[in-house]
């Protein structure tokens, strides 16, 4: 019988770590998973191992000289010096040791969840370890040695002859994996992101829009920092109506960052719990509709590992099993359990105090601003659509 949904996750996925005092912490898989289980809504027979990814894998969006690079750095053969213009060795993307492995294990979560939903047997599948998607195809970036999303799609077009729609919500611009397929016909990439007029990586405007064959199958939606819940939301809808419509895609491939949090340390954006309420709720029922419910989801960005990401993330497991929102008080046992790690004080609820924080004096603005970049995007995909 065809599972519902699976959920890819070996403790060795911890391993992949910077340093004590880097912003990227896999700590925060540890503190979803043990939310999940704590409300009964995860048990072991839905976690399915990570498996390694082989190099010829991982070669299908890397060059293999990277990939050498990355495995010499990982066992103390290269100085920073030497990894330099590879992006490794650098304050974002420091050397650790083993880190080809921990990175090839990334994205062999990611493709153990393409093959679980493109061979049925299960409908959705979900590798948190993942979303790596600022890795380049010689080059490291943000934080991302590995893009595990690349590989993946170009997996799932080699094995699957899929056609992909991939959707990325994270804070920051997708652009690794925009890069990848921007040429490419059969791979449509939508992000929606802060401007890169304040934030990292600074690309995704609404005119990068595909090259070659590929042209028109590069979506960008870049909001104004400060955005909040209801403007957020807007334009996710709407983007993400229309491009499915227009694409008509075989599998969702679904990038999750939770920095698009107020509290996040990394970003400028105001949301709150509400988008990651609706974000998986809205790609489901689209997978739904277009893909016979293919849906594939990764993690991402997501710096506030106490206050934020554990809540966020539970939303799309429980939304991937139809489990009623969770609301309410938080387990107890798990606030007790992480609140003494924790630097800040835990939010005890599903949902955010409210008000989270004062009231914005550019609201009406910086939502106008959002409202004509979105009319401009969708001009786009609509000429799109009739040609």
């Amino acid at each position: 019988m065809k599972k519902n949904a699976v959920f890819i996750y070996s403790p060795e996925q911890l391993g992949y770590k910077f340093s004590e005092s880097h912003p990227f912490n896999h700590k925060r898989l540890l503190l979803t998973i043990d939310l999940l289980k704590n409300i009964n809504a995860l048990s072991e027979n839905d976690i399915v191992p990570a498996r390694m990814a082989t190099d010829e894998e991982i070669a299908l969006a890397h060059d293999l000289k990277y990939i050498d690079i990355v495995k010499k750095a990982g066992h103390g053969l290269l100085t920073p010096q030497q990894c330099e213009n590879y992006g490794i060795g650098t304050e974002d993307t420091p050397i650790f040791p083993n880190m080809h492995e921990a990175s090839a294990l990334l994205v062999g979560g990611t493709l153990q969840a393409v093959d679980y939903v493109m061979q049925g047997k299960s409908r959705h599948a979900l590798n948190l370890g993942g979303g790596l998607h600022h890795g380049f195809h010689g080059r490291a970036s943000g934080f991302c040695i590995y893009n595990d999303s690349s590989v993946a799609i170009r997996y799932m077009q080699e094995k699957y002859n899929a056609r992909v729609l991939y959707v990325d919500t994270d804070a920051h611009h997708g652009d690794g994996v925009q890069w990848t397929f921007y040429d490419d016909p059969n791979v449509c990439t939508l992000s929606i992101h802060e401007t890169g007029r304040y934030l990292f990586p600074g690309t995704g405007n609404v005119t990068e829009r595909g090259n070659g064959q590929g042209y028109g199958t590069s979506f960008n939606f870049p909001i104004d920092a400060f955005t909040e819940d209801e403007s957020f939301l807007m334009i996710y809808e709407q983007a993400l109506r229309e491009v499915f419509e227009f694409f008509k895609p075989d599998v969702v491939f679904t990038q999750n960052g939770a920095d698009a949090h107020y509290f996040d340390p990394l970003t400028h954006l105001y949301g709150t719990m509400k988008i990651y309420q609706e974000i998986p709720k809205l790609a489901h029922k689209l997978a739904h509709e277009y893909c016979d419910g293919r849906w594939i989801a990764v993690g991402g960005g997501g710096y506030d590992i106490w206050r934020v990401v554990p809540r966020a993330w539970s939303f799309i497991w429980t939304e991937m099993n139809d489990i009623p929102l969770p609301t309410g008080a938080l387990p107890k046992e798990w606030l007790e359990k992480w609140q003494c790690e924790s630097q800040v004080p835990l939010i005890p609820t599903w949902e955010d105090p409210s008000p989270l924080y004062e009231p914005i004096p550019r609201k009406a603005e910086i939502e106008e601003k959002n409202a004509q970049m979105l009319i401009k995007a969708l001009h786009i995909i609509r000429n799109e659509k009739k040609n």
